[in-house]
Parts: C-alpha cells; sequence; structure tokens
C-alpha cells in the first residue's frame, strides 16, 4: 500500500510539472507597430522676409510679427517599446509674409516618455533638411534642420489616433551667414496600419 501511495504520489507529481510546461500564454504583446498621420501647423519662422538685395546678399534672422501655417504628414515606425523613429514632412506655406515659405524635411528618433490615460507622451530629435523661399523674386535655398520637441498621442480607437500637441524647436547652423531658429506647434489624427 506505501508503495502504491509513492507512485501515485509520483506520478501526479510529474504531470503536475509536464503540465506547468504547457501553459498558453495569456496574451501577446506585439510591439512593431507602422502609424500613417496628417497635420496641420503654426509656425514662426524667424525670418520676416524683405529680400535679398546686391547690398545685402545674406538674408537677416528676425521674428515675423504674422505666423506662417501649413500641413504635413508623419509615419512613426516603432519596432520596441524603447526603438522608435518618426518622420515628418511639413509644408509651411499660407500667411505667408513676403512670400516667405518653408519646407521641412525630418527624420529621426521618437522616445516615449510616459502613458498616461489613452495619451502616450513623447520626445523626439530628427535631423534633415528644409527648403526655404525668401521674397517674390524667387530666391530660395535648401538648409540642415536639427529638430528637437515633443507631444502627446492620444489614442481614440485601435488604430485612430490625435495627435493632440506636438512641439518643435528646429535649428537651422548654416543659414546665410547666421543660424535661423523657427518653432512652432501641430495637431493632427494618424492610423496605425499594423
Amino acid at each position: 500500500m506505501k508503495r502504491s501511495a509513492v507512485a501515485l504520489f509520483l506520478l501526479l507529481a510529474s504531470v503536475g510539472v509536464v503540465a506547468s510546461g504547457q501553459v498558453v500564454p495569456a496574451a501577446i504583446s506585439k510591439h512593431a507597430s507602422l502609424t500613417v498621420g496628417g497635420m496641420a501647423s503654426v509656425f514662426q519662422p524667424d525670418y520676416a522676409g524683405g529680400g535679398l538685395t546686391y547690398a545685402n546678399p545674406y538674408p537677416v534672422a528676425e521674428s515675423s510679427s504674422y505666423p506662417a501655417f501649413g500641413v504635413g504628414a508623419f509615419v512613426d515606425v516603432k519596432l520596441t517599446h524603447w526603438v522608435q523613429l518618426e518622420a515628418e514632412g511639413r509644408w509651411v506655406r499660407f500667411n505667408q509674409t513676403q512670400f516667405v515659405t518653408q519646407d521641412n524635411y525630418l527624420v529621426g528618433p521618437r522616445v516615449p516618455i510616459v502613458h498616461i490615460w489613452k495619451a502616450n507622451v513623447y520626445g523626439k530629435v530628427l535631423g534633415g533638411f528644409s527648403n526655404m523661399t525668401f521674397d517674390n523674386a524667387g530666391d530660395h535655398g535648401r538648409f540642415t534642420d536639427i529638430a528637437f520637441g515633443g507631444g502627446a498621442d492620444i489614442k481614440l480607437t485601435r488604430r485612430i489616433s490625435v495627435r493632440a500637441l506636438d512641439v518643435e524647436y528646429q535649428y537651422w547652423p548654416t543659414w546665410g551667414n547666421s543660424t535661423l531658429s523657427p518653432y512652432g506647434a501641430s495637431m493632427g489624427v494618424s492610423y496605425r496600419i499594423f
């Protein structure tokens, strides 16, 4: 009798060990995602216009009394929680002062800061270039652009989010014989493809 009790105990213990190895996880987290979106922006271009002349062949940075408006598109690629990229294009062409336009094409890392309720707060550092038109004569140039910013995306559904706020401070290290520092804010909506 004692042998059969010991055998039964060993049998049940071995079944428990084997069964624990066959547990199916309750949920599998999918880390990778691709999100695309559009946005509307208001920017201080840091240039009031005035054009270039023979006596003054370089533009002078100065705050404009009118904000410029634009539209843009962005793509967010999330590989893991900490490895994320953002690419954006912005075309600031409305409410122009002296025919000044700025188009930005930037890409770089995006870092999650905190998740509150349905909001994902993030920071970003983007790099690329910007095209700028200085005046109605068609004077223009392409400049290196480094952007520092952040914002918050609020999830509405499983696939749709609102970019409640995205702020950006840009630094153009070589602009004529000076530097330029446009800054602004954007709002938009996005769709997660996968």
